[in-house]
């Protein structure tokens, strides 16, 4: 069985000064067993899907995955744009098998140098975080290196994480998304969940039969994300700031930013090229102008 989480409770990239342009939703493929708060896992692999609108390219193998200790360190993220109807969608790739792709420094730097370059980059819409490792997502920090650490680098390698995970969302969105009891027990008991606990509890969006290729989730993720990707940047971006930012405040509020949010739409060249190919009965073609 493979799942895929709910959308927005894991947060949001932010894109220059903005919030992530594109399809602006996250989502997280998650395995049948999702263990809170470090280690996500499951029998087989299920991938985690991040969106802008984010997927990957349906056409072409996968690359070759490399399951041993001798993964190069420059190997263990894996950074695919894809192409051709899948054009604007990017794949991140873990592949730390021998430590069951927990994070590790250079994990984390990896990470965040491909977030800081994929955020800023208008041609990204949608990005699809994977695992590339069977039976595995994450499993948190790499603890065998952090015991290693000198004390004084625990803190501003933990501070590291935080950041790079904010990027994606964290512990603060839990609560957000299932509720702050059960965002609790959850975290305090460290369970180990399922694909339909965690669906029956509105962590995750889908699960899925798995495939006798082990990618169900992946391919979910993939469908979804070309949904995304028709879709007009701009409002997308706003859409994802007013969901985002209203959560956060009370209707009255929410309605204001909802309002503001709308009006950064209304100069654009996109808004003006949806009411064209509404009267011209076409599908719209968006710039992101």
């Amino acid at each position: 069985m493979a799942a895929a989480a709910a959308p927005g409770a894991l947060g949001s990239l932010r894109a220059g000064r903005a919030r992530l342009a594109a399809a602006c939703c996250v989502r997280w493929r998650l395995g049948p067993g999702a263990r809170l708060p470090g280690s996500w896992r499951g029998p087989r692999v299920a991938p985690a899907v991040w969106a802008r609108g984010w997927a990957c390219a349906a056409g072409g193998s996968a690359p070759r995955r490399g399951y041993g200790s001798d993964v190069r360190p420059e190997d263990e993220l894996r950074v695919r744009h894809l192409d051709a109807e899948n054009r604007g969608i990017v794949v991140l790739g873990i592949n730390r098998a021998y430590a069951k792709n927990s994070f590790s420094k250079n994990l984390i730097k990896m990470l965040s140098k491909a977030v800081d370059a994929l955020k800023s980059d208008k041609k990204v819409r949608t990005i699809i975080v994977r695992s590339e490792v069977p039976g595995v997502f994450c499993a948190g920090a790499d603890l065998k290196e952090r015991v290693k650490m000198n004390p004084s680098e625990v803190g501003p390698f933990v501070s590291k994480i935080r950041a790079v995970i904010n990027e994606i969302g964290g512990t603060q969105r839990l609560p957000r998304a299932i509720g702050v009891s059960l965002a609790k027990e959850l975290i305090f008991s460290a369970r180990v969940l399922d694909g339909q606990e965690a669906k029956a509890v509105g962590l995750i969006s889908h699960v899925l039969e798995q495939n006798p290729e082990g990618d169900a989730a992946y391919r979910k993720a993939l469908d979804l994300a070309r949904e995304f990707l028709p879709q007009g940047p701009i409002a997308m971006r706003v859409a994802k700031l007013a969901i985002n930012q209203g959560m956060e405040v009370d209707l009255v509020t929410g309605l204001a930013i909802e309002e503001a949010c709308y009006a950064q739409t209304i100069p654009t060249k996109d808004r003006l090229e949806g009411l064209l190919a509404f009267k011209e009965k076409r599908s719209p073609r968006y710039k992101g102008e």
